[in-house]
């Protein structure tokens, strides 16, 4: 196996197993995901009110704000991550960018799905489309950055 090769798996092991990492905080169950989602809030809180002692914040709506970014974000890396991998696979063009966004929007469904069968979460159409807009950044970041590496390069 050459080098190319195994960046190329590299690459793909990694969008299996941050695809993993999204499914085991889909397994959480409901009390043990809200327990993780408001420590992180508080945490967030704390910080702003370092700066600003006036603050006032509506903590449960804060929360609902973190945990839907969450989904955001790791949807965001995890369209990095396949553009990255179908990119080290030699796939470029419109098609494979839609491809990416598929893989990323079915694995959207899929999580949805999952969550029927974890106690106290169930799925929910605004996360897919949130996850689903994360996926679309993520590539987008990916692209944008390709090119401006692309530049730089041809300069040097």
């Amino acid at each position: 196996m050459n080098r190319k090769h195994i960046i190329v798996l590299i690459s793909w092991i990694a969008v299996i197993l941050w695809m993993f990492l999204i499914f085991n905080l889909s397994s959480q169950v409901a009390d043990e995901s809200d327990k993780l989602s408001k420590g992180i809030t508080e945490i967030v809180i704390k910080t702003v009110e370092k700066v600003e002692p006036r603050v006032d914040f509506d903590i449960s709506r804060f929360n609902h704000i973190v945990r839907k970014n969450a989904h955001f974000f790791a949807y965001l890396a995890l369209g990095i991550f396949v553009m990255n991998a179908m990119r080290r696979s030699g796939r470029y063009g419109y098609k494979s960018v839609v491809l990416v966004l598929l893989i990323c929007i079915l694995y959207a469904i899929s999580d949805e799905v999952h969550q029927l069968f974890v106690p106290g979460r169930g799925p929910g159409v605004k996360d897919v489309l949130i996850d689903s807009a994360g996926a679309s950044v993520g590539t987008l970041v990916h692209l944008g950055m390709s090119r401006i590496k692309k530049k730089v390069m041809i300069r040097t």
